[in-house]
């Protein structure tokens, strides 16, 4: 994960996108492929080391991508014909009988971007094939229930994406900092974490868990921009100054959310998220790279494709 020795600039050092460090410069005329500006693939950069000091990380690192962001927004897009093709292959195969199923899950405090991610990531495929769920205070009914009701009743059925805007992970966030629960009593809900989310890929469905992290600064220049536009007073909550005045308490219950439920089957990856352009290319990737791994063609027709052309002719 990267440090904070400095805020990156998110080019490749030495050298300019469309330039060759090795032998002179490349004809202005020569082309890099986008994809190859991830000089370490998004998996392997922001998936979580347990024991990493979150504290340590620079929100506006660009890890495992040396290019800049107009770079990015060209790959992403690029991304978004590939992430849209494979995305209805998986709807195609839950029409058809097949039991596979994608859910991403997104967290992050207030102005992280998980709406952002969602618009703009998300939005790039069908949205028939999508099932999207955001997990605020828990209604009456949900409380009637154990805090895993309402996350089972939301998980993706076969053939779809499923995208959690916050997720059962609050269950050792909010409630931990808010004390909304004895510290015996939250601590038992790690272990009962991984074993649902283990369950869960059992049953076929890939899990992406992106953590979205955003600097104090950041963060404060967001909400001041929510403040000044009318057009985004309906995005803020007088409770955001109440959580932000609760960073530190956040900082280590994701510290250890992040050491205690990131798992071989549903790892952690951690998305610096001051910059909003790299933290979607990331999930884009992520997301992409978990429907490569269905490795899923298109469904055989179950009729006679000949016959049914002799008789379309035929109308």
């Amino acid at each position: 994960m990267a440090k904070k020795p400095g805020k990156s600039t998110g080019k490749s050092a030495g050298s300019k996108a469309g330039t060759s460090s090795k032998k002179g410069v490349a004809p202005k005329d020569a082309v890099r492929e986008p994809g190859d500006l991830w000089s370490t693939p998004a998996q392997e950069a922001l998936r979580w080391v347990r024991g990493t000091d979150l504290s340590a990380l620079d929100q506006a690192a660009t890890p495992g991508w040396s290019g800049g962001r107009a770079e990015g927004e060209a790959l992403m897009a690029a991304r978004g014909q590939e992430l849209a093709d494979l995305q209805e292959r998986l709807f195609a195969h839950g029409r058809t009988g097949g039991d596979r199923s994608v859910l991403l899950v997104l967290q992050g405090i207030d102005t992280s971007g998980k709406g952002g991610i969602v618009r703009h990531v998300v939005g790039m495929v069908d949205p028939q094939g999508v099932m999207h769920r955001g997990f605020g205070v828990p209604t009456e009914e949900e409380r009637e229930h154990d805090y895993l009701w309402r996350i089972r009743n939301a998980l993706p059925r076969p053939g779809f994406l499923g995208v959690f805007d916050r997720s059962h992970h609050e269950q050792v966030l909010v409630v931990r900092v808010d004390r909304l629960e004895p510290v015996k009593v939250w601590r038992k809900h790690f272990s009962e974490l991984n074993a649902f989310e283990s369950e869960v890929a059992a049953s076929g469905t890939v899990i992406v868990k992106a953590t979205l992290v955003v600097s104090p600064d950041e963060q404060k220049k967001r909400l001041a921009k929510r403040l000044e536009r009318p057009d985004k007073h309906w995005k803020y909550n007088p409770s955001d100054i109440d959580v932000r005045l609760k960073l530190p308490e956040y900082l280590a219950a994701y510290q250890e959310m992040l050491d205690r439920t990131s798992t071989k089957d549903a790892p952690w990856y951690v998305v610096p998220a001051d910059r909003k352009w790299y933290a979607r290319l990331a999930v884009t990737e992520l997301l992409t790279d978990a429907l490569r791994s269905l490795d899923l063609g298109w469904p055989p027709a179950d009729f006679d494709v000949a016959a049914e052309k002799a008789r379309l002719a035929e109308t």
